[in-house]
């Protein structure tokens, strides 16, 4: 569960950025929402692996 609510964190986080470059056009934005992004990724897929190992285990 730490990893998922690190993920909502992220996401939360994210959202500043994702508003700035959207809608006033802050490029610099769009690259930490790029990045965010991917760090989201990443950490879905960590979760992921987490979930079918657990799920195997049984």
């Amino acid at each position: 569960m730490e990893k998922f609510a690190e993920l909502k964190e992220l996401i939360a986080s994210a959202e500043a950025d994702a508003t700035s470059f959207f809608e006033k056009k802050n490029n610099a934005a769009g690259t930490r929402l790029r990045n965010a992004l991917q760090k989201t990724k990443t950490l879905a897929q960590d979760i992921r692996k987490e979930v079918t190992a657990k799920k195997n285990e049984k």
